[in-house]
């Protein structure tokens, strides 16, 4: 790694230049390091497990683009799939033969699911699929989960009040209070809660929307039976079961993470790992309820680059690797030994920590046990995980700069790379343990 004083460090230099001409420097929010401090690193490069800043550091690569990099950067099959579809055109708002292969190879793997609609972004298939799930039943209320994202839709940008069933207050200026008056917040794993919920109102609630696990509070499990809850208390009432896999989706199982629960949902979200990279999201369900969006029902729905031939190959390619035998148990070994590093490190240097994975997908807490809410999430100490995120990075292991994010381990890290980035751990643990 090379080493630059802070008046020479390219970093700082960029982010001065981009604060100019982008909103706090960046285009998506949590890249601005305004949770953690500092300045964000810009990225020049990658391959495999890795990722190299402006200034030509070395990073252990934990957010692998916020989870589509299952494979690592730079794998040779999907590499040579893009560079081969960019070679036959960028885009052509037209249908394309792979659009097919790839809603085919979707409906193959993921249980549950006739029929598919590909879109650009997770946002985009979360918006639709509560607009299919309204359409499809002709009621108004949706229920969310505090503490769970589904993109930035003016419907979802809401935020939890205290009781049961707080009607939603709008987490963004710019979002009229009309347009969230039908969000119905609840807490997360709180089954009395939804039984209540349906009791009151049921008959005017077009869906539930959650995560099969919460990514967006770093990492919470649903209860069993609060997931059972969801599903049934959907059927009985007429409503739908929307779940959001796009974090979750072929990450933490071939099947996903609804298959780890043991639950079938009327539509399921996607996105991330279906596009290698490129941005592609997708939502599908069953056959009666897709067919309730334009051109064939009344629900409309589209996009210029929706289908796009370029991101299509990519997420085709990077499908057709993760399926090959051993694959996902691979990967969970992977993730299972950062984790046990991690809370060897903790445990040796007397900080507060506890940990959870699922396939290449993990969340840590700096909590002496774990979170079943994001109350409970909230009591993590904001302070000593800054310190800690600090020490990880000056060592070169890049993790989500914000205390409520999940991680995301690769393919490509290997045994070596994991024991490397405990050894970091280890000392950013005893920097947090110095206070």
């Amino acid at each position: 790694m090379s080493t630059h004083s802070a008046s020479t460090d390219l970093n700082d230099v960029l982010f001065e230049r981009a604060r100019r001409v982008i909103p706090g420097g960046v285009n998506s929010p949590v890249r601005a390091f305004r949770a953690v401090g500092g300045t964000p690193r810009f990225i020049t490069r990658a391959q495999g497990p890795y990722i190299w800043d402006a200034d030509g550091r070395r990073y252990y690569d934990y957010i692998g683009s916020w989870g589509p990099m299952i494979l690592g950067h730079g794998h040779p099959a999907v590499l040579e799939a893009v560079q081969k579809a960019a070679c036959d055109g960028f885009s052509f708002g037209a249908p394309t033969e792979r659009e097919i292969e790839l809603a085919e190879e979707i409906i193959r793997i993921m249980p549950g699911i006739e029929m598919v609609r590909l879109v650009s972004s997770g946002t985009e298939a979360g918006m639709s699929a509560i607009r299919l799930a309204r359409g499809a039943t002709g009621r108004n209320k949706l229920i969310k989960f505090e503490g769970c994202y589904h993109g930035h839709a003016d419907a979802l940008l809401v935020k939890a009040g205290s009781g049961l069933a707080t009607f939603g207050a709008a987490t963004s200026a710019g979002v009229p209070e009309a347009v969230v008056q039908d969000t119905v917040v609840l807490e997360y794993n709180n089954v009395a809660q939804l039984e209540e919920a349906f009791a009151l109102y049921g008959h005017e609630v077009a869906c539930i929307i959650m995560e099969p696990i919460a990514g967006n509070m770093n990492f919470v499990r649903p209860t069993q039976a609060f997931a059972n809850a969801c599903r049934e208390l959907t059927r009985r009432h007429g409503a739908l079961l929307i779940i959001d896999e796009v974090m979750t989706g072929f990450r933490v199982a071939l099947h996903g993470a609804q298959s780890v629960l043991g639950i079938e949902p009327d539509i399921t979200v996607m996105g991330k790992v279906i596009g290698g990279g490129m941005p592609l999201a997708a939502f599908g369900g069953k056959r009666e309820v897709m067919e309730q969006i334009s051109p064939l029902g009344p629900v409309y729905q589209a996009g210029t680059l929706s289908g796009n031939p370029v991101a299509t190959a990519a997420g085709l390619a990077t499908l057709r690797e993760i399926q090959k035998p051993g694959f996902h148990e691979a990967l969970g070994a992977k993730t299972r030994r950062l984790m046990q590093g991690l809370q060897r490190a903790a445990d040796a240097a007397g900080v507060p920590f506890s940990t959870d994975c699922e396939g290449g997908l993990f969340g840590f807490f700096l909590l002496p046990t774990l979170p079943h809410n994001y109350s409970e999430v909230m009591k993590s100490d904001a302070a000593a995980f800054n310190r800690f995120f600090h020490g990880l990075l000056d060592g070169g292991v890049y993790v989500a700069p914000a205390l409520y994010e999940a991680g995301f381990v690769s393919a490509a890290h290997t045994d070596a790379d994991i024991d490397a980035s405990v050894e970091v751990a280890a000392e950013a643990f005893r920097r947090v343990a110095q206070g």
